[in-house]
């Protein structure tokens, strides 16, 4: 790292890419979890990559960079949240919200298997749930600061020392937001993804099937007693099968689907097309994240946005 440093420090760009590569998809998705929004993780990274970049004086070679980046990237993080409302779902709105003033969280992008997962699954595991949607969506009601110090020793597992010179605070300050942290998150703690991969592939079929046939009874059969729909950036969400088999009946499956599988903050999601008789073709209409929990889906959230197939890797159109 040695020679990589003194290059980036002398201006070689190359060596500044090489030194910090490593580390960026990491700051990204901590960038997502701090802001709740892929396109704000954006912004931060880029920022906090600016500002290595020009501070690299700031930084004596001593110790491993990583800690040095997340303290940048926090920072900026940070910055982005003052006066800012968190990002919700519809199912964790507080009562009576003005509707006007609501950010609404963003599906993060595949976070797939990969071969270091095969080498450490526990590990895979465990980053998959922490980019989990209803962990993300928990997250959002933690005060900021209490944000920073739970992602940064219980995801990221800086020492309370290092969190506490990141934020330029005391080590005591850093223990206590992190106990406050808990607190909170474990009132909106969300359920565990357990189910192997086999298992999901399974569902993911036959769900898919259900939709392709307007199958009703088969797609609510495969939902747990307390499960939810939604569909931001529409407020309104529905519980347990008897609500959402009426809303289906009474909306969606008065069209023609078809259903793409895809992986959506490291979960199991699907392209929804809905049939378009102007294009002859099904057209994108929704990104669909699907929570799992054994044999049944818990919750259902439908981001309807046109423009989401292209980051996750699906097409804009699907023909007959």
């Amino acid at each position: 790292m040695d020679s990589l440093l003194a290059g980036a420090r002398d201006g070689d760009e190359q060596a500044f890419a090489r030194l910090v590569g490593p580390h960026q998809a990491e700051l990204h998705r901590h960038c997502y979890r701090m802001l709740g929004s892929v396109h704000d993780a954006d912004d931060a990274l880029q920022e906090s990559m600016v500002r290595a970049w020009s501070g690299l004086s700031g930084f004596d070679g001593s110790g491993p960079i990583r800690p040095w980046l997340f303290r940048i990237a926090t920072n900026r993080c940070l910055t982005l949240l003052a006066g800012r409302k968190r990002r919700e779902l519809p199912a964790d709105l507080s009562p009576g919200a003005p509707l006007t003033e609501v950010a609404w969280l963003e599906p993060y992008p595949q976070v797939a298997r990969g071969p270091a997962d095969a080498e450490d699954p526990q590990a895979g595991a465990e980053r998959r749930e922490s980019i989990a949607l209803a962990f993300v969506a928990a997250v959002q009601h933690l005060a900021p600061q209490q944000r920073a110090v739970l992602l940064l020793r219980e995801v990221l597992g800086f020492s309370a020392a290092e969190v506490a010179a990141q934020l330029g605070t005391s080590v005591p300050a850093v223990n206590s937001a992190l106990q406050r942290a808990r607190k909170v998150l474990a009132q909106r703690a969300p359920r565990p993804q357990s189910t192997a991969d086999d298992r999901v592939n399974e569902l993911a079929e036959r769900y898919a099937a259900a939709w392709h046939a307007a199958d009703v009874d088969a797609i609510v059969a495969m939902l747990a007693e307390d499960a939810t729909f939604s569909m931001p950036p529409l407020a309104e969400w529905f519980r347990g099968p008897a609500e959402i088999r009426k809303f289906l009946l009474d909306g969606p499956l008065r069209h023609t689907w078809r259903l793409l599988p895809c992986r959506a903050n490291g979960q199991l999601a699907f392209g929804s097309y809905i049939w378009d008789d102007a294009l002859g073709a099904y057209r994108f209409g929704a990104l669909d994240v699907m929570t799992v929990d054994g044999t049944r889906f818990t919750e259902v959230v439908a981001f309807l946005s046109g423009d989401l197939w292209e980051p996750f890797g699906l097409p804009p159109v699907v023909e007959r």
